[in-house]
């Protein structure tokens, strides 16, 4: 019988007594390797009072000593990399070398809360007026919580708890009910780490899970990853009872190519950034955009690299590319593909009908003669599905990428430092990069995109996590 998975609450594993589930699937194959139990607010509650309840001594814990658990956390993931990056190709379907560089990705992060003693220092000032200081100190909120997706199972949870955890708050991650797997060996180690019980807690659950932690009172703040739509919803539930909140949603990812670009560095690069992982990550390279005289070699050197992918179980040696999540996820990508021919799009590689029988595949597709008012142009397709929309200069190629109206990462390929300077100072994309296919930034930087891609203030990660969850208090005495 597949396994169903269990809650972790104040320090214990909890069955889940509901009858509804999910059915967790291998992508690979489609065999049910778990069922998810679908909760909802009691859950939640169960969680959020353990949490409250740890606050009080987790906060008065000096912060040395609580990273003393983050850095075992840290040692066991390391001993542990291989097996979690086999579960996550297991239930995810990302190539094993994709998976071991989302948790190495994930251990990153655990390094550098592990800063927090350095990191969550304030500032003071003697004499602001005659025998008075300042001094500005960053203290705890309470009980926190995030909302994973699907496509990183063990790297995007790591965004948010060990940074929470270190500042001096309790926390509640749920993960994506149809990648649970991960986390609940990431949790096992949490708990040999030896966290004290209801400092983190894991509750597993879908659409009744998620509002419920966004409306709950003792919940202090949010950190969601998904699609714009559900990130709104997610920031405006939250944030109208009063939580901090950062939601990640969508992207539909301008890659500009001038034609003084090092194209081979540049094909690769954007072949990588659009086919891996199956195309399901929010940086990953959907618009194509060479400009000038360039369009033709662009295209042929992306049709030359596609033809030597091989589409797979990404449990298997020598796959480039595996199954995308779910067979409702293939359909999805299908229709768009069909409906890109409808509109007029020419579609140059068709990724139907390619990889095993068995499992959700789709092998990568690319498309010509792309523009803004096709859905494939215009939609996250969330798959790898790749566009060329030709430009004939720089500033088209830029206005094209702002009229967009998600902005997460874009990327321009050239040599001249000019056109690298007018495409940073101008794209509104708040991750940009140059020569480079994902410009995912480092765990000691923020994460966060812009316009309909981030609902909130302070992204996720780097510095800015030590300001989302810990809150200033300005103390002015005189004695």
């Amino acid at each position: 019988m597949p396994e169903r998975l269990q809650n972790y609450i104040n320090g214990e594993w909890q069955n889940v007594d509901v009858d509804a589930h999910h059915e967790v699937r291998n992508p690979a194959t489609g065999e049910v390797i778990g069922l998810t139990p679908l909760g909802g607010a009691s859950e939640v509650d169960l969680a959020a009072t353990a949490a409250h309840e740890a606050f009080s001594a987790w906060r008065k814990t000096p912060a040395e000593n609580r990273v003393q658990h983050l850095f075992k956390l840290k040692s066991l993931l390391e001993d542990n990399a291989e097996e979690l990056a086999t579960i996550v190709t297991r239930e995810n379907g990302k190539t094993l070398s994709e998976a071991l560089g989302s948790v190495r990705r994930g251990i990153q992060m655990v390094e550098v809360a592990c800063g927090a003693p350095s990191l969550l220092m304030g500032q003071a000032l003697e004499d602001i007026a005659t025998g008075i200081d300042c001094e500005s100190v960053r203290q705890p909120m309470g009980v926190f919580a995030c909302i994973s997706p699907f496509n990183f199972p063990a790297m995007v949870p790591m965004w948010f708890f060990p940074f929470a955890a270190a500042c001096g708050n309790t926390f509640i991650s749920k993960p994506s009910e149809q990648v649970p797997f991960t986390q609940k060996l990431v949790w096992e180690l949490v708990h040999e780490a030896g966290f004290p019980p209801g400092v983190l807690n894991l509750v597993q659950g879908g659409v009744d899970t998620v509002n419920a932690l966004c409306e709950h009172p003792l919940i202090k703040g949010i950190s969601f990853v998904g699609s714009s739509p559900v990130a709104e919803h997610v920031y405006k539930t939250a944030a109208a009872k009063g939580k901090r909140v950062q939601a990640l949603g969508g992207a539909k990812n301008f890659m500009l190519i001038m034609p003084d670009a090092d194209m081979d560095t540049a094909l690769d690069a954007i072949t990588e950034s659009a086919y891996g992982c199956a195309g399901e990550r929010c940086l990953a390279a959907s618009i194509v955009v060479p400009v000038g005289a360039c369009h033709d070699e662009v295209r042929n050197g992306l049709i030359e690299r596609i033809s030597q992918m091989k589409v797979g179980n990404g449990a298997d040696t020598g796959t480039s590319m595996g199954p995308v999540i779910s067979q409702g996820a293939k359909e999805r990508v299908l229709g768009y593909i069909e409906q890109g021919v409808q509109e007029g799009a020419e579609l140059v590689v068709d990724g139907r009908g390619h990889g095993p029988d068995e499992g959700y595949f789709v092998g990568p597709t690319l498309f010509d003669n792309v523009n803004a008012d096709m859905k494939v142009g215009h939609d996250e397709i969330f798959g790898p599905v790749l566009c060329l929309m030709p430009a004939t200069d720089l500033d088209e190629a830029i206005s094209m990428a702002k009229q967009h109206p998600l902005a997460n990462a874009s990327s321009i390929f050239t040599q001249s430092g000019g056109a690298a300077r007018k495409f940073r100072y101008e794209i509104d994309a708040s991750m940009a990069g140059v020569n480079i296919g994902v410009a995912a930034p480092m765990s000691f930087f923020g994460f966060g995109g812009a316009k309909g891609s981030f609902f909130g203030d302070l992204k996720a990660h780097g510095r800015e996590a030590f300001d989302f969850y810990t809150d200033r208090k300005v103390v002015i005495s005189r004695w």
